[in-house]
Order: structure tokens, then sequence, then C-alpha cells
């Protein structure tokens, strides 16, 4: 239609734009009121919680520290325990020499002593020599949680480690006087309780430090104090987290004088060169405002909890109740509101946009809604008056104003509108009919399956050739969700084609029908429809049969994807379905369990009963467990005897435990594989996704370490995976790095423990001990190394080093005169080795040590495996010349058939069975026949673990004279074998 020009009323003068003003200036006015409060209500919340979270953490530091002192004080309680009960010894005949200084001094590897001169007397002369054992054993475990452990005498007698203090202490300087003595004498704790000291300063070790003193009675008398030091520096260390856990927040830490330890991140002084003659008392705050703080709360102390904060601070005390400290966390408020600023200043902005959008676009709708509209009627009336009967098209919104339209339209030649309103009606409804009858013959003859439902996904239509296709009436369909044509299998994407359509309206891809007995693959398309104002009415689904489609993919991808020999799923489908599941987990449609398994003991079926029985066996696995799992399981071989189940749908552990108790219960049936029946069972690991991981690596890493596990602990069992196992991997990958580095580095040691002759206290020989000392001089227990170099295999190179050097050992020995013997333990990888026996008659050729004098030690269940082959081994070995000992007999598979048959000189007697001599009488009576037994058979006996007096005594009556404990010595360097009160056997020819 024709336009029309007309006045629009513009500026100030337009109704849309005073009203978008006046809206403007109340909602900014509205919101500043409603952000004033909002800031304030938030500042004191905040505030609030600021101090209480201060609070908490300063309990928990204090608490912390309250702990680690009272452990420490737990630890110098049972050392001074052991000191006081240490008994007195006649003190041995052994020269003191008195340096140039007037002081007696002597050290070992431990601690040192020390004593001027003119206190010396036979009590302190014992005392010197007794502590230096004493303090062997306890000093490792004191410096674990001190920087130093001592024991002063009455008479100013000192024994110390480290050894520097009593190496570097001037003979004058008055030991008795100083604190860490004074405070543990009678006079100042006459209630004998353990005491700190407050912080000195030390100037031979050069550090502050307070001391833990505890006095040493015996039978009511006072022989002296034990003392332990704790140097700042690692209090400083413990307390250096408290000024990182929040932004602002500040430590200080105080006695009860008042005399600052620790402000913020730092000490107040320097560790290492001190400010200050003997305390803190010139330490000062960074913050001028704490310092009266400070003053005020140790002035009161009974009320240190009720001190409230400072004007521009926040501030929590706790008491470090061992010590009588304070600890005061304080933070800025400044720093606590500065995120409150900004937050203001973002809502104010934000109001400010509301306000400003609303007034915008309240303009903006008055204007398209109400003004446009009164404006083009406005117009029309003008028209209508110059007599124009081309009229705008007016709106006939169902408002006032659509009203007013309707009224001027109806006033406007009403007829003429009627009758060409119901010609174009009559001709769109021919037109839309023709169209109608077009598509239904087009749907009803089409070779496709065509449904149509409504935007529920409820059938409301099917054509013929869909009922033909799913064997099927239009009556069972009506009102059907579409989902019923789906297999049960296709139920999640099912659940995936809903949420599709909700977000596109549309979705493509291939699905699984099953209508009665009936199954067949589709191609499906779903698409929507729409009426006349763009909405949605309905979805059309379009269905194209691919079943032969879909069994020529199946026929590929069972010589793709399955195992030729069982007709299982191979590795590369089964890694296809694992990513499948791992997909479907991270949606959290459900839980999986992946089952890793092997076949125990199936290489020594393939090898005694050929590879033919092997495929048999593996056929009839595949079969078994195709029978006991479910369909929608994925059963797959990975390769050789490998196999793997994933469970879908698995709830919990217990689900998947049971189902693999019942995969054990499949295996225990025997199976006849070429002519004999053969009994099989299965390792299983299990790890649960998306629970233990979600990735395809790691579930299957995870799932390898459970088997492994499995196998670790005896076979046919199953075990999940555990971040135990994980760890456990990763440390023996480190400690294995660590092994070939050491190997490399020459890091390993010998350590000999004596072997002793009772009868006449004299060495017959030693036992080879390997040590591992890592640069940084810490040692590595054994039982942590030697398992991972058996499984790794190294233990053999470590194994040919040890038997060089220990021969290289006994000949040193043997060229000094010394008759003894050497005593090596083999390893199970060692005696196996068919390159043994050559290999260590070289290193005797090349060593020149004598074969008689070199033992192999090997335990019981070495022997056990293939004896046959045991046998031999020993024999090769005992042609050498050396001589053989079974360590640790009567622990393992002890047999006196197969014992009569092996060629061995020695039986050790377990520790275990020593131990317990005279309580055990069981024992006793063991270890009796055991010597007995060896004794008829010729054989020597070596008692191991021997620890007392009685154990001695036991021993010798029963006529096993040769044995080795901690009763004469513990194991030692080559080099430390010389402080030993037992000496080795003289060769004859030396005498």
């Amino acid at each position: 239609m024709k336009e029309v020009n007309f006045h629009k009323p513009g500026g100030i003068h337009s109704l849309s734009i005073r009203f978008a003003v006046l809206v403007f200036l109340l909602t900014f006015t509205a919101s500043a009121a409603i952000a004033y409060a909002v800031m304030q209500m938030q500042h004191h919340v905040l505030l609030r919680q600021e101090k209480q979270e201060l609070k908490l953490q300063a309990a928990k530091y204090a608490r912390q520290l309250d702990q680690e002192f009272l452990a420490r004080e737990k630890r110098a309680l049972s050392a001074n325990a052991v000191v006081s009960r240490f008994p007195q010894l006649k003190a041995p005949e052994q020269q003191l020499t008195v340096a140039a200084d007037g002081s007696i001094r002597i050290q070992d590897d431990i601690s040192a002593a020390f004593i001027p001169a003119s206190a010396l007397d036979e009590q302190h002369k014992a005392w010197m020599q007794q502590t230096g054992p004493l303090w062997q054993q306890l000093a490792p475990l004191m410096l674990e949680d001190f920087f130093s452990f001592y024991f002063i005498s009455t008479k100013g007698m000192v024994r110390i480690a480290p050894a520097d203090w009593a190496l570097e202490v001037p003979v004058d300087h008055p030991v008795t006087s100083e604190i860490f003595y004074r405070i543990g004498t009678p006079e100042l704790n006459p209630n004998r309780l353990p005491r700190w000291t407050e912080i000195y300063y030390d100037p031979i070790w050069q550090k502050w430090m307070t001391s833990l003193v505890v006095p040493v009675y015996r039978q009511d008398e006072f022989l002296g104090i034990t003392g332990s030091d704790f140097v700042l520096d690692e209090l400083f260390v413990s307390l250096t987290a408290m000024d990182q856990t929040a932004t602002g927040v500040r430590a200080l830490l105080y006695d009860q004088k008042g005399n600052l330890l620790v402000d913020g991140n730092k000490p107040t002084v320097n560790l290492a060169k001190p400010h200050f003659p003997t305390d803190y008392s010139a330490a000062k705050p960074r913050q001028p405002e704490m310092a009266s703080y400070i003053e005020q709360l140790v002035a009161q102390p009974e009320q240190w909890q009720q001190h409230g904060d400072l004007p521009g601070y926040l501030v929590a005390n706790a008491k470090v109740e061992r010590l009588g400290w304070y600890l005061t966390l304080y933070q800025d408020k400044k720093v606590v509101l500065a995120g409150l600023d900004d937050f203001r200043d973002n809502l104010m902005l934000t109001f400010l946009a509301v306000a400003v959008v609303v007034a915008l676009s309240l303009q903006f709708f008055i204007y398209q809604f109400i003004l446009k509209r009164l404006t083009r009627l406005s117009g029309a009336v003008q028209q209508l008056s110059r007599g124009d009967n081309q009229l705008p098209e007016l709106d006939q919104n169902p408002d006032e104003i659509g009203l007013l339209n309707q009224a001027f339209n109806s006033m406007s030649d009403e007829i003429h509108q009627l009758i060409s309103g119901l010609n174009r009606r009559i001709v769109e409804k021919e037109d839309a009919e023709r169209a109608a009858r077009k598509l239904t013959k087009a749907v009803a003859f089409s070779s496709s399956g065509i449904v149509i439902t409504d935007k529920a996904l409820l059938i409301e239509y099917a054509n013929p050739f869909m009922l033909e296709l799913i064997g099927s009436s239009a009556e069972q369909l009506q009102q059907q969700p579409l989902s019923t044509l789906f297999a049960v299998e296709m139920f999640f994407v099912g659940e995936e084609i809903s949420h599709t359509l909700q977000e596109r309206h549309h979705w493509r891809g291939d699905m699984l029908l099953q209508h009665a007995e009936r199954k067949l693959w589709v191609s499906l398309a779903i698409a929507p429809i729409r009426d006349e104002k763009g909405e949605l009415s309905n979805y059309v689904c379009a269905m194209q049969d691919i079943s032969f489609i879909k069994e020529s993919q199946r026929k590929m991808e069972q010589l793709a994807y399955y195992d030729v020999l069982t007709g299982i799923a191979n590795r590369s489908y089964f890694r296809d379905q694992l990513r499948k599941a791992i997909a479907m987990a991270a949606r959290g449609y459900y839980h999986f369990a992946l089952l890793y398994f092997d076949l125990d003991e199936f290489k020594r079926i393939n090898d005694t009963l050929g590879h033919d029985a092997g495929d048999e066996l593996l056929k009839e696995v595949a079969r078994r467990l195709i029978s006991r799992l479910r369909e929608e399981d994925t059963i797959a071989r990975l390769g050789g005897d490998e196999f793997a189940v994933i469970l879908s749908g698995v709830k919990d552990r217990e689900q998947a435990a049971m189902t693999a108790e019942n995969l054990q219960q499949t295996f225990a049936a025997p199976v006849k594989l070429a002519g004999e029946e053969v009994a099989i069972s299965a390792s299983i690991g299990i790890t649960i996704a998306p629970e233990d991981a979600a990735d395809e690596e790691l579930l299957l890493k995870h799932a390898d370490l459970a088997m492994y596990e499995a196998k670790a602990r005896g076979k046919n069992t199953y075990h999940f995976f555990s971040q135990d196992l994980n760890d456990a991997a990763k440390e023996k990958l480190l400690i294995e790095t660590q092994l070939r580095e050491a190997i490399r580095e020459h890091q390993f040691v010998l350590f000999y423990q004596p072997k002793i002759d009772i009868r006449d206290q004299r060495i017959v020989g030693y036992e080879a001990l390997l040590r591992w000392i890592r640069p940084d001089g810490s040692m590595i227990p054994p039982l942590r190394f030697i398992p991972v170099a058996e499984s790794t295999g190294l233990i053999v190179e470590i194994g040919e080093w040890v038997i060089w050097e220990a021969c290289r050992f006994v000949s040193r020995q043997q060229s000094k005169g010394h008759d003894v013997t050497i005593a090596v333990n083999l390893s199970a990888r060692q005696f196996t080795d068919q390159n043994l026996a050559a290999m260590v008659e070289r290193i005797l050729l090349r060593t020149g040590a004598k074969p008689q004098s070199l033992t192999f030690e090997i335990t019981e269940s070495m022997l056990m495996g293939d004896t046959d082959a045991a046998i031999a081994q020993l024999n090769e070995l005992k042609n050498l010349g050396v001589a053989l000992s079974i360590d640790d007999f009567g622990t393992g598979y002890s047999s006196l058939s197969y014992l009569k048959r092996f060629p061995v000189d020695e039986l050790k007697i377990d520790r275990s069975f020593v131990k317990d001599i005279p309580e055990d009488t069981n024992d006793m009576d063991i270890v009796a026949a055991i010597i007995a037994m060896a004794q008829k058979m010729n054989l020597r006996v070596v008692a191991e673990g021997v620890e007392t007096p009685e154990q001695i005594d036991f021993l010798n009556n029963n006529a096993c004279y040769l044995v080795q404990g901690y009763f004469f010595s513990m194991p030692r360097a080559e080099q430390e074998l010389f402080h030993l009160n037992y000496q080795p056997l003289v060769h004859p020819t030396h005498v």
C-alpha cells in the first residue's frame, strides 16, 4: 500500500523519551540504595568471617607446635630412661690420654666425650667408655628430632653427638654453670621434670637454640642431666608456612616475657651471627602497633583469649602450652576489604548499565508498540479523510490500539475486505488440498519407511512400507513412543537422539530396529515440521533398510576386529570398545569394570603338551568366558594367554568381584588336552571406571598392575587396582633406575658379621652382607632393593660383584695370616644361572682365594623347585672345592629325603628359632633336634641371631659351637673389624 507522510514528534517532546528518562532516574536511585545496603552488610560479614578463620588458623598452628614439642619430650624421656638404666660396668683396662690443655677427649664415628683431667675418677673413667656404645644406639634415633643429644655429669663429664662440641669446648669452660645444666639440678628442678630452657645462643655451635633437659637419677642419686638441643633454624622452618596461608596474614611468635622470636616469614635476628648476647629482648615487630599489643597481652597473660582487634588489623592469639609461648596472627583490614572495593565499583557500574538498558529498552518498546502504531493510525485517518482508498495496513493486535484499528478497518469498506478475504482463503485452501494429496501419495508409495510423530516423539502415522518393514499394523504403532521401535541395546542411542533433538531438532545416523521377532538396521533421519508461525509441531522420520550393508560390515569387522583362533574380539576392537565405554561413562550414563587376566602356567602347558594343545586351551577359555558373561560385555583376547573383559553397568566393586569369582569357578573345571586332563587357573586384575581413571592407557595400566599383584599373591585369584599399586610400581621403577646408577657409580659396599667359635671365643669366619649407600650418605635397606634386583635380573650382576669382593676380602685376611672363611648368600636368579660355577672358578683364580674358604648360603626354597637341576648345580660348585650351606634352615620346605641327597656341608639355624631361647621351650626342642640331626649327618651347624648369654650357654650345652649375632658384633665395614674384641684364627704357619 501507499506510504503515508506525517509529522513525527521528536526530542524532549517525545513521550517515549520522557518516560525513559524518568525510569532511568528511578532505577539508578533504587540501585544505588540497594548497593549501599549490600556493601555495608558484606563489609561486616567479611570481617567476621576472616576473624573466625584467623582464630582457627592460630589455634591450629599452636596445637601443631605443642604436638611437635610433646613428641620430642617423649623421645627425650625414653632416651633418659635408657641412660638411667645403663648398667654400672667395671671400667675396661684402657689408658685415657690427657691432652696438652689438660682435658681428656675420646671420639667414635657417632659421638665424643670430654672431661677435664682433674675431674676424672674411676666412675667417670668407666662412664667415658661405657657411654660410647650406648650413644651408638641412642644418638641416631635422637638426632632425627634434635640437633644434638648429650649427657653432662655432676663433675663436667660430657658425652655428646654430634662430636664437634666435645672436641672444641675449652677445658676451663664451666659446663655445669650453663643454663642447659643448671635447669636440671635438684636445686632448680626438685620435681625431676623435663624442662625446656629459654632460647640462648651457643658460641660453640654458633646457633640460637633451646634445650630439653631431663635430670638423671639412679637410686635417688643425682648423676647429671641428659640434654637435647633444638635449634631455632628448625623452628623457623616449621613456622614459615604460617605466613603463607592467606594473603596479608602475618605471624608473630614470642615468649611469655614478650621477647619476639619470629616475625612474619623471617626470624627476628640473624641466625648465623647473633646481634644480642643471650636473648631476643631487642627485637621489635615490623608493625609498631603490634609491639604495644604484645606488651598488653604478656602483662595480663590470664586474659590472652579476650584481647580484641587493633584499629587497622584483625588479630587472633593462641598459646603454645608446652613452652609458654604465644602465637599471634594478624591481617591488615585494608587487604581483607580490597576485594570488596572492586566489588562495589563493579556493582555500581552494573546497576548503571542496567538502568541505561532498561531506559533504552523501554523507550524502544514504547515507540514500537504504541507510538509507531498510533502514528500509523493517524496517517490512515488523514488518508481516509482525503478519500484515498489505498489505506495503510494496520495491525490487529488484541490490545486497545488493535481494537481501535479494527474499528477503523470496519468503517473502511468492510464489505470489500470481507469478499477479497473470502476469495483469498478459498484459493489457499484449494492449493493446500492439492499439495496434501500429492504429499500423501508420495509418502504412501515411498520405498522408504516414513513415520510422523508429534513433538513428544509419539507416533501419529507410519506409511505402508514402514509397516511392512517391521511387520506391524498402524493400530499397534498409534501413539506409541518412537523409541519402542529401537532395539534394547540401542537404549543409550535413543537417549542421545532425545538430547540432540532438544538442541538442534534434527538427527541422522544408523539405528537397530526391533519389533516383535524382527530385527533390522536402518539409516534413520529425523527432521522437524513447523507450522505457519515457525513453531515445532511434528517430526518426520525417514528410514532406509541397510541390513545388507551392516551384514557386509559385520563380516569385514569379523576379519578386522576378531581373533582368528578364538572368535572373540581382538586387541584393536577391544581398544575401540574401551574408548566408547569411557566416553559413555564420562557422560554419566554408567560405570564399568575392566578385567585383565592372564592364564597361570600357560607356558608350561604349551611347552609340555605342544602348541596345538595350547591353542585348544585358548579356545576352551574363550568358550567358557562367553558362556558366563552377558552379551553386552566385551570379551577380547589381547595376545598370547592374555584376555580382557569390559563389564558394562557395574554398580560397585562387589558386583565386579562376584563376576571375577564366577570366572574363577569357570576355570576350576579341568580341560582335556592331548588325552590328558589339565587344571587351569587365571590371575585377574580389576579396575573400575571412571572411579580409578578416565583415560584409556591409564585404565589398561591399572588393570595390568592389579593382575601382576594377583600373580604375586599366589595366582588363581583376583585383585582390585589401588593407588598403592601405582605408587609401588613408581617406586619399583625409581629403585630400578637408582640400582643401575648404583652399579655404574659403585655405590655398593660389603659389611661383614663375624662367625664365632664359642669354645675359644675366636673368629672362624664372616658372612658378607650387601649394603647400598647413596651419595647423600643415606643407606637403602636390602629389603627395599633386593626384590627389585631379583625381578629385573640386576641381582646377577650385583651378585657377581659380591662374590668378587668377598673373595678379595678373604684373600686379604689370609695374607695377614687369618685362617677364616667367608659366607656369601646366593639369590634364586644366581643359583639357576648355568654360568655360575664357571664364574666362581674364574673369580677364585683371579683373586687367589682358597676354595675351601668360600661358603655359599642357599635357602631351602631355592632347592625345592627342580631338585635334579639343583643337585647338578650344587655338585658343580662342590667340585670347585667351595662349601655349601643351607640358610634359614627349618623355615622353608625342609625335607630329610632331599636333604640327604644335597651335597651340603653346613646348616644355619634361623634366628626365629634362637631369639626366644630360653623362654620358649618349643624353640629349644626344635634347635636341639636340628643340631642332633646335623651331627648325625656330619654337617656343621651355625646358629644365627645370638644375642644373650643364656642362648650361648644353651647352644654350647647342645654342642653347637659356631654362632653369629649381635651378642658378639653387628655387621661392620672391613675397616671397622679391628675394633672387635675377638681375634681371627691365626694360621699355624704364622704362629
